[in-house]
């Protein structure tokens, strides 16, 4: 099979000129990143709440899930919804969805209503890289962490610089070696029976949401506190996880960490299978 050529749709449309797309390049608008496997997304309700909550307070209106499914499957190539196998359809890819204002602004005039764009990237799929992962700390957390907006040269940055010094991914810390999140994942920790998520300003990422539900179904205890640098050595394993997947983590700057958690092999099974839901 030949690979998936990138390309580029706004608005249900493909963009041709480009000229159309200079607003998505600046800095205010939010995006959800999502893999599609077999035409089906993990978690696609928690990507529709996201660009809902986003979209409402960047902009102060709603975008509904419905314009956001007819987009995807527009850009899938299956307009009916029904994910079939017909030429044209892309059933695996990388979707990307970018939201913003088509003027650039954050905030429009004076009695004019509020409008958003809505770009859809289309590539290849990805997958989380083969685990156990290294972590780099480093001193950044995102500012308003709880949205996932564009403008992420920081963490772009330190990915960059951990992988010079041999490491997969940063580990971003604030004051005090408060841990928070990877620059793109979640990061959660095993002690004993449970999973132990980081109480910090973060984004709730999809792959944790999905994974958080996955282990409540299978009652597996779940707490959030802080969590510091210094406590890394009283954990029994740790872990990341976005909507990539899951992956385990070997070593945090220099200290190793526990692979032989059971716990941590069965957090590892119940992300395998999480469902898929239908576009």
């Amino acid at each position: 099979m030949p690979p998936l050529p990138a390309r580029l749709e706004l608005n249900g449309h493909a963009a041709i000129t480009g000229l159309e797309l200079f607003p998505a390049l600046g800095g205010y608008g939010h995006f959800t990143a999502m893999q599609v496997r077999g035409g089906r997304v993990r978690g696609l309700d928690f990507h529709l709440a996201r660009l809902d909550a986003a979209t409402r307070e960047l902009f102060g209106v709603e975008l509904s899930g419905e314009r956001i499914l007819a987009h995807l499957r527009h850009a899938l190539g299956d307009d009916s919804g029904e994910n079939d196998d017909r030429d044209g359809t892309t059933r695996d890819a990388s979707v990307r969805i970018n939201v913003f204002s088509p003027d650039g602004s954050a905030e429009p005039p004076a009695g004019v209503e509020p409008e958003i764009s809505v770009l859809l990237t289309v590539r290849p799929p990805y997958e989380m890289p083969a685990g156990p992962l290294t972590l780099c700390s480093v001193p950044y957390q995102r500012p308003f962490a709880h949205i996932k907006h564009v403008g992420g040269f920081a963490q772009g940055h330190y990915i960059k610089l951990v992988e010079r010094r041999g490491f997969d991914e940063p580990l971003l810390v604030g004051e005090g070696g408060l841990i928070a999140e990877g620059a793109i994942t979640n990061v959660g920790f095993i002690q004993g029976d449970a999973v132990v998520w980081p109480q910090a300003p973060m984004l709730l990422g999809i792959g944790m949401q999905v994974l958080q539900r996955e282990l409540s179904a299978a009652d597996v205890p779940q707490h959030h506190r802080r969590v510091l640098l210094d406590d890394l050595a009283a954990f029994d394993g740790a872990f990341v996880t976005n909507s990539r997947g899951i992956a385990t983590v070997r070593r945090i700057d220099e200290l190793d960490i526990p692979l032989d958690a059971p716990l941590l092999a069965h957090v590892l099974d119940r992300c395998a299978q999480a469902p898929w839901d239908a576009i």
